[in-house]
């Protein structure tokens, strides 16, 4: 923690000595348009913006088209689960955004190892380590799967544990028993998307989704309707879309020519130096579960209130919309840690930064533009979810704080994308504890309880820590010596490298 506050110190559009660094592509035509001092710096901006927003509009645009397309298939099951009954939507929502949703962002936290790891060995040529690294965190995400089903196992217990009634609880157990092969499908799925995002190969994800959501849709009506096997049905067809995604995948980079140099096949060396990779994934995965988990607390803690049906139904909407535009900004985060990994991998600092700049900038155009649109069809959003009117009233009422909260998350899963090409998961890990923990959720008790403001004071004080926390990755990112970033970032590899070929 210490050492990483002693790098946060060099202004981040200061001139940058070293600007020899090689790289591939247009990473290198970017280090290059950067150095040119003799070449006026407003068309030194002009051509480098041009150069990085085709970059990264070739990442960004498949990679949020994969995540929405992932959400979709989620949100689809829910759907087919509620024409079953009112009991069946229930219970597939609580066993999708309860004990799913954790298992969710503990694997794809813990994969961002990779991304971190791969990143940077692809910008460095080091091609044949990504092969390895992606085995490597298979394997560690696999094993992890294992006390992971143990929660789905027993959800039940825990389910009434939490104070669910009997018959909620067994429903929704019934709904996470079908869910266990998923775990594995993530234990595969996040290690080999990350691999392929790392080498900017992200358009097949995306085609492979978009035909397994297809597949999903007949697949599900077909097992919950003509085979009768209702909610369990949904769950497994859910499981077995996940799997033909990581099949789609696994297939892909065996038969592609791109990643003939990145895919040597399976290595022996995969097994070693596990423990290390169980670290860098540990606080990755803390990371991620720890902002997955903070918008689930503002749920639960709504449930507290004195009438809570009401504010839990506008809650839900406004949840709802967040969610699925949180998936753009989950596209923005997957580029942004690959442009900055390659980037450090590569050498280049001065790209690097003016990444970060850009993927930020861009990031949050399109987070104000989402706000605005959600503030003008603020009176009518709901209807989509449904048809009450005093659901529809309350829904307007929490509107502007919906916007804050989309113009946030416009920006901060981006600087966590950031800080995940930079390896920076622990240091993170310990800012969302404390502005999340410590800040957010006592300020929205403060605010909800204490004050009577309700659902929008405890929202508009967890609002409070993720702008606490934006601020503080912003002053972090900003001030970062990029230099320093590259020269960790080559240790780094060097590390593995080593202990790859004494095992």
């Amino acid at each position: 923690m210490e050492s990483q506050n002693n790098e946060l110190h060099q202004p981040f559009l200061e001139p940058i000595e070293d600007c020899t660094a090689g790289g591939h592509g247009g990473s290198a035509e970017l280090e290059r348009v950067l150095c040119d001092t003799e070449t006026p710096l407003m068309k030194r901006l002009v051509v480098a913006s041009r150069i990085e927003l085709n970059l990264l509009y070739k990442l960004a645009a498949p990679a949020v088209m994969v995540y929405l397309i992932n959400n979709a298939m989620s949100m689809s099951t829910r759907i087919f689960s509620g024409q079953l009954g009112n009991l069946e939507l229930a219970a597939a929502s609580l066993g999708n955004s309860g004990i799913q949703l954790f298992a969710y962002g503990l694997m794809l936290g813990m994969g961002s190892a990779v991304e971190t790891l791969c990143g940077q060995a692809f910008g460095a040529r080091k091609y044949d380590m990504l092969g390895v690294y992606l085995q490597r965190s298979a394997i560690v995400l696999t094993l992890t799967g294992i006390p992971v089903t143990m929660i789905y196992v027993f959800c039940k217990p825990i389910l009434l544990l939490l104070g669910q009634s009997a018959s909620m609880a067994s429903a929704a157990a019934l709904f996470v028993y079908g869910l266990i092969p998923q775990v594995f499908a993530y234990a595969i799925n996040f290690p080999i998307q990350k691999f392929l995002q790392a080498q900017s190969i992200v358009t097949p994800s995306a085609y492979i989704s978009a035909g397994t959501l297809v597949v999903h849709l007949i697949l599900s009506w077909i097992i919950v309707y003509k085979f009768g096997l209702g909610l369990i049905g949904a769950s497994l067809a859910l499981s077995l879309s996940w799997w033909i995604i990581v099949v789609g995948q696994f297939i892909y980079i065996l038969m592609s020519d791109k990643c003939k140099a990145t895919w040597t096949g399976f290595n022996s060396n995969a097994f070693g130096g596990l423990w290390d990779f169980v670290k860098l994934s540990s606080g990755s995965a803390v990371m991620l579960c720890l902002e997955t988990w903070y918008f689930q607390i503002l749920v639960l803690i709504a449930g507290l209130l004195e009438n809570p049906e009401l504010a839990l139904d506008a809650l839900s909407v406004c949840m709802g919309v967040n969610g699925l535009l949180f998936m753009v900004s989950v596209g923005f985060n997957a580029a942004a840690s690959v442009r900055v990994g390659n980037e450090l991998g590569a050498g280049n600092p001065k790209a690097a930064a003016f990444s970060v700049l850009t993927v930020t900038t861009v990031s949050f155009l399109i987070s104000v533009v989402e706000s605005m649109i959600v503030l003008s069809t603020r009176h009518f959003i709901s209807y989509a979810f449904t048809g009450g009117e005093t659901v529809a009233n309350a829904v307007s009422d929490l509107c502007p704080l919906l916007a804050i909260t989309i113009i946030l998350n416009g920006i901060q899963p981006v600087l966590s994308g950031v800080a995940v090409g930079c390896g920076w998961q622990a240091y993170v890990a310990y800012v969302n504890v404390g502005c999340y923990y410590i800040v957010g959720i006592p300020l929205g008790c403060l605010f909800g309880f204490y004050f009577n403001f309700g659902i929008k004071g405890i929202w508009s004080g967890m609002i409070g820590g993720t702008a606490m926390q934006t601020v503080i990755l912003l002053w972090s990112t900003f001030n970062t010596d990029w230099n320093k970033e590259v020269e960790k970032a080559s240790k780094r590899l060097d590390k593995w490298e080593a202990s790859k070929e004494t095992e």
